[in-house]
């Protein structure tokens, strides 16, 4: 317990300063902390499950490109409030992406994601890359 002079009026005047608002900005979460990945091999195919909570499917994006699967989000959080002040503000706009290499032999076809309860769910199959043909070359 504090003594009634500790009120909550002296902490926030006491953390409302340019200090705390920049020590914020450098120990701020890492946006890419937000996207807990687990990667599980089967017979016949990995999957891939991302905790991806508090984010709708329009905010998520899955781009195949080189033989990278690239998950991204977006979130964009208002900063002005018609009918108050912010005081505390732990939620805020982000945008993070990973990456995964997945070969050139998977194409957009083979790959199946679904997202429900936070958790996005992708499914690749196991594919052997396809060997270049041999081509002979005549030494003279």
């Amino acid at each position: 317990m504090l003594p009634v002079i500790f009120n909550n009026q002296l902490f926030r005047d006491l953390l409302n300063n340019d200090f705390t608002k920049d020590m914020e900005k450098v120990f701020r979460r890492n946006e890419c902390d937000l996207m807990k990945t687990d990667i599980k091999e089967n017979d016949s195919s990995f999957e891939i499950h991302i905790d991806l909570p508090g984010f709708k499917k329009e905010e998520i994006n899955a781009e195949l490109k080189d033989g990278y699967l690239t998950v991204s989000t977006s979130k964009n959080l208002e900063n002005n409030s018609e009918d108050g002040k912010f005081i505390l503000r732990e939620r805020y706009s982000s945008n993070c992406s990973r990456s995964f290499y997945v070969g050139d032999a998977v194409s957009e076809n083979d790959i199946h994601a679904a997202f429900e309860n936070g958790i996005l769910t992708i499914s690749i199959p196991k594919k052997e890359p396809e060997e270049a043909p041999k081509k002979m070359i005549n030494i003279k």
